[in-house]
């Protein structure tokens, strides 16, 4: 069995896409996960424009052409008129998982009131894991990562430590994480012993 996680990062954005400014949401994500992940791992990426149709379109072509594991978005989940990615997240799911978008929705609340507006969701599509990610640089890391008070301590879990035990669950490669940037969680019975990956 192949060991390798497949990530499929999908960047969500009209000007972004056009070429009217660079993305920004994929050269964190890819930072990011080089930085978070000592087991086998690689990347799928589209920057895309905010059409509920085309957006539907890549995240099954990732899904169930690319085989990617995980796909995370970024980008279009506000109120904007022009905002869609979570309508077309739902439109392909087979399963939601409320917990990530209330978990992303705490976390941003943190830092500011208007992450009530934020319509993130995380689905299922076959053995895929689909999440909506925010668009800024920072708040991917916080979304990710949690929230630490100033000695350093978790406040606020971040949703990436639930997200190797959903990937085992709906038979996904098993992940490790590096522990001083996320640590995974998994109930005792789930946990294999280290592979002496660093």
């Amino acid at each position: 069995m192949n060991n390798e996680l497949c990530i499929g990062l999908v960047s969500i954005s009209d000007r972004a896409s056009s070429g009217m400014y660079a993305d920004q949401g994929l050269p964190a994500l890819e930072a990011w996960f080089t930085d978070a992940l000592v087991s086998p791992w690689r990347m799928v990426t589209r920057l895309i424009a905010d059409e509920q149709a085309l957006i539907e379109q890549t995240l099954i072509e990732l899904c169930d052409t690319a085989g990617c594991h995980l796909v995370l978005t970024t980008g279009g989940t506000g109120p904007a008129i022009r905002d869609v990615t979570p309508e077309a997240t739902l439109a392909v799911a087979h399963k939601i998982m409320p917990g990530f978008g209330e978990q992303m929705r705490q976390i941003s609340l943190q830092f500011v009131p208007t992450a009530l507006l934020s319509r993130q969701v995380g689905v299922i599509r076959g053995q895929s894991l689909i999440l909506n990610l925010p668009g800024q640089p920072k708040s991917i890391k916080e979304t990710l990562e949690g929230v630490r008070d100033a000695e350093g301590n978790q406040r606020v879990p971040g949703i990436f430590a639930a997200v190797p035990y959903c990937i085992d669950l709906i038979g996904g490669p098993y992940i490790e994480t590096n522990e001083a940037v996320i640590k995974a969680f998994r109930p005792k019975s789930a946990i294999r012993p280290k592979t002496g990956a660093q």
